[in-house]
């Protein structure tokens, strides 16, 4: 399906909001996503997959995309497109998908699959009863935070690996850190973030009690 960008703008320093037109025949639910590759020449191949950050009820579809400079990929030619450019579209697929209230826990740009799966609890009035655990290394790179504080409050717990700011944790996430701040570990958890991130965090909360199969990760 061939989308027209109708806007971007910078969410942080290096992450960029995508509004597209939503072509007829796409469906989504809430932490799913698509392939997508730029409809330009050298780029119709080039297939990554993002996560729909928009809600199937919106009127526009979007998607919040991290540019990786180390990489001269897609992207970057991602970040370079302007309102009136075209990106194509595949059919959308699992991902991560909610199965009750729980613990969130990302790492940097693993937030995107969370994004759509708690716009659209908060939405519904469900959102009470989940946390949301977000590791990133400096303050610039906090995605969506002052939309994440509106709709958790105190149920954000926001920590920074590589710098020392008392508006927040300066913790990695760790067993210490998650027992600090988990006092059940009798719920779903919720994990995305980067390989090594993922397994990690999927061994800790099965240490501290967590059953592997209440542990979700994107697939």
């Amino acid at each position: 399906m061939r989308c027209k960008i109708l806007m971007t703008e910078f969410a942080t320093h290096d992450v960029k909001r995508f509004v597209l037109e939503k072509a007829e025949g796409i469906d989504y639910e809430p932490g799913q996503a698509t392939e997508i590759s730029i409809d330009k020449d050298k780029w119709r191949d080039e297939k990554r997959p993002f996560t729909f950050t928009s809600l199937k009820s919106d009127e526009v579809i979007q998607f919040i995309i991290k540019r990786y400079d180390e990489h001269n990929g897609v992207t970057k030619e991602l970040h370079k497109l302007k309102p009136g450019d075209h990106l194509i579209l595949s059919e959308s697929f699992g991902a991560i998908q909610y199965d009750g209230k729980g613990v969130f826990i990302a790492g940097g740009a693993g937030i995107t699959p969370f994004i759509a799966i708690l716009r659209d609890l908060y939405e519904k009035g469900e959102i009470e009863g989940n946390t949301l655990i977000f590791s990133n290394k400096t303050s610039k790179d906090i995605i969506l935070e002052k939309e994440f504080k509106e709709m958790l409050g105190n149920n954000l717990i926001l920590t920074l690996t590589d710098e020392v700011n008392n508006n927040y944790y300066n913790q990695r996430i760790s067993k210490d850190f998650l027992k600090d701040h988990i006092k059940n570990f009798n719920q779903k958890f919720y994990v995305c973030g980067p390989p090594k991130f993922i397994k990690d965090v999927k061994q800790i909360v099965g240490e501290l009690g967590a059953d592997t199969e209440d542990v979700i990760i994107e697939k």
